[in-house]
Parts: structure tokens; C-alpha cells; sequence
């Protein structure tokens, strides 16, 4: 049991909360490309996937050592706390523009690649073009997704400019 739900029942919760901050963070992205106002899609993404990197600490562990996935939750929780200072502390003026921008495209990153490393292990066709995840099929996935990524943050922080008081 964890937080008095059963493993299963905690894991898809976990899962919800990634697709969910995913599918936000997404959202979030689109507004940045297109220099709109960041809206509550914006707490939504903040919020899912903060949660996300939490909740993936309180999964059983086999043994003491830190697992990648916890090196990620760590980063990603660094890089969101960065993000919500930039948001609420900088209001997003001057730097704290682009360091904004370049956080919640890091965050947003961070979880779409775990959720494509998760997909190679859970989803049998995917695990079979990929079982160590070394394989060409698993690299250039998240090559792609990298770059997706990359050119997303270098337009964004072209064209996001918010309005300043």
C-alpha cells in the first residue's frame, strides 16, 4: 500500500498524473509558440508534474541506491522549482522570461522522455524493437523527441514575450 491505495491503483495514479501534466504541458508549449497568456493550463502542467516527480519517489524500492528514475525526479523537481520562482517570484520579466520558458521545456521534456523510456519497457511491440534500449529503434525515438524539444524551446523564446506591468 501506498498512501492507502494499492500498488496498482498508486502506479496508475502516477500515470494519470504524467499524462495529464503531459498533455497540459503540451497545451503550455502551444501558448508559448504563439505568445499567448499562459492560462490555467499553466497550473495544471506546474502542478501534474510536480506531483508526477513526488509520487515517483514513494514506488518500493529492491535495494538503497538511487535509481535513474529517481536521478530524473530530482532534476526535475530542481528545474520546476526554478520554473515556479521564475513564474511567481520574477512574474516573467526580464530574464526570468526565457528562464521560464527554458525550464517548463526541460520539465516538459523530462517527462515525455521517461514516458517514451516507460512505453519501450511496458508495451510489448515497443519492447520487442528495443529490449535493452540500446537498440536504433529507442535512440533515434528519443532523438527525435530531443530535437522536438530543442527547436520548440528556441521558438518559444523567440516569440513568448508577456505583458509586463
Amino acid at each position: 500500500m501506498i498512501l492507502g491505495l494499492s500498488l496498482p491503483t498508486f502506479t496508475l495514479l502516477h500515470v494519470l498524473l504524467s499524462l495529464v501534466g503531459i498533455a497540459a504541458g503540451l497545451i503550455v508549449m502551444g501558448r508559448l509558440l504563439r505568445n499567448r497568456v499562459l492560462g490555467f493550463s499553466n497550473m495544471i502542467f506546474l502542478a501534474a508534474t510536480i506531483l508526477t516527480s513526488v509520487t515517483g519517489f514513494l514506488f518500493p524500492q529492491k535495494s538503497a541506491a538511487f535509481t535513474p528514475g529517481q536521478i530524473l525526479g530530482v532534476i526535475s523537481l530542481v528545474v520546476l522549482a526554478i520554473a515556479l520562482l521564475a513564474l511567481y517570484v520574477g512574474n516573467l520579466i526580464g530574464a526570468w522570461r526565457w528562464v521560464y520558458v527554458v525550464t517548463a521545456v526541460v520539465a516538459l521534456y523530462l517527462n515525455v522522455f521517461v514516458a517514451v523510456v516507460q512505453s519501450f519497457v511496458k508495451v510489448g511491440r515497443l519492447r520487442m524493437l528495443a529490449p535493452t534500449q540500446t537498440e536504433p529503434p529507442f535512440v533515434i525515438t528519443q532523438a527525435a523527441v530531443l530535437l522536438f524539444f530543442l527547436i520548440v524551446a528556441v521558438i518559444a523564446l523567440r516569440r513568448f514575450r508577456p505583458p509586463t506591468l
